[in-house]
């Protein structure tokens, strides 16, 4: 497991940083490290689950820098395909393809002097991961259907919702490439392991969509604030966030009660069921797909394969090991052939198993 370096000895650097709510131990030592690696020009590799700040830490990061007053440019490396995205980073000329009808620079050349920052770096291919590891080494790229050769002055940041030493061993993300951005990682902790900065979120997040919405929902009600402190929050922040504009547009009166949270954070699962509806599954179906969308950003466009790949990755691999790895017996199960499944082990990253 990876580790980020702890706070230094001088507490002022572990200060809140602006934009960021959170005085627990675990944020402070992000702070710490966030301050001490924004004076250097190293790689940064940002590491933590969907939902848990990764852009806001990364803008930090940036700010705080010499090249504060350069470009910040974000690019979702989930969100494109392979070709769309080798476009997006390196740019093009006209006629490198269908569609391309003029010279166009990407996103390393909008960020020239400042930061870029790649989000979902686990997303990338190993084609587009050779790329990315020479403009780290070399500051150097071609835009796409071009030799001319540009060099830039990039920062780069970036960040993975998923253990890159995983990835490495199943070998769907490149061990040189993985070194070389994780100069210094920064581990951001999960909101449940955090609980004791829930209060501080949902006040800040009060005021802000009080605000927006015109309300004055000013006071939380003890049953509510204490069903948040103990929800999991498999959402992190974001979900929290998403959750407390709810209860202002939502709410009645100046005060955030219980009724107004989601029956799943009240830990009342049937109540979520809707008249109608089938049986448990159609149930569960529901809650994922508003757990999906309640975690989403504004700008995430890539909802189906987030939801949808996860869901099959996850059915195809406890149907493997409820057939003890046979394959043809569980491509039988699923109601799918053995070639099909064959092919989404890979897509999925999951270990072939041993067996026919």
């Amino acid at each position: 497991m990876l580790r980020s370096p702890g706070p230094p000895a001088d507490d002022s650097t572990a200060a809140p940083l602006a934009g960021l709510i959170g005085a627990s131990p675990a944020m402070l030592e992000v702070y710490a490290t966030t301050r001490r690696v924004a004076a250097s020009n190293a790689s940064v590799l940002l590491l933590g689950e969907t939902g848990t700040g990764k852009e806001l830490i990364a803008r930090a990061i940036h700010e705080l820098s010499p090249r504060g007053s350069g470009p910040f440019v974000r690019v979702n490396c989930g969100a494109l395909s392979e070709s769309l995205l080798e476009s997006e980073l390196f740019g093009h000329v006209r006629g490198a393809f269908t569609g391309a009808v003029a010279n166009r620079a990407g996103r390393f050349e909008a960020a020239h002097t400042g930061t870029i920052f790649l989000d979902e770096i686990n997303s990338t291919t190993p084609k587009l991961q050779v790329k990315l590891l020479r403009v780290l080494q070399e500051r150097e790229f071609e835009r796409v259907g071009d030799a001319e050769t540009i060099s830039v002055d990039t920062r780069v940041i970036a960040a993975s919702n998923r253990d890159l030493l995983d990835e490495v061993a199943k070998e769907t993300f490149r061990e040189d490439l993985f070194y070389r951005l994780n100069v210094v990682p920064i581990i951001l902790p999960p909101l449940r392991a955090r609980r004791e900065d829930i209060p501080l979120l949902v006040t800040h997040f009060l005021a802000i969509y009080n605000e927006e919405n015109d309300r004055y929902v000013v006071h939380i009600q003890k049953d509510a604030l204490d069903a948040m402190v103990k929800y999991h929050w498999p959402g992190n922040v974001r979900e929290l966030q998403n959750a407390v504009e709810r209860c202002v547009v939502m709410a009645q009166s100046d005060e955030l009660t219980l009724d107004l949270l989601p029956p799943t954070m009240r830990g009342d699962r049937s109540a979520a069921k809707m008249p109608g509806r089938g049986g448990d599954l159609d149930s569960l179906a529901r809650d994922l797909v508003e757990q999906g969308m309640a975690t989403a950003g504004p700008d995430d466009d890539n909802l189906f394969d987030r939801i949808v790949s996860r869901v099959e990755r996850e059915l195809i691999a406890q149907m493997l090991a409820a057939c003890n790895g046979v394959q043809l017996k569980a491509a039988a199960r699923l109601g799918i052939n053995r070639n099909t499944l064959r092919k989404k082990l890979l897509e999925h990253g999951l270990e072939e198993p041993g067996g026919a």
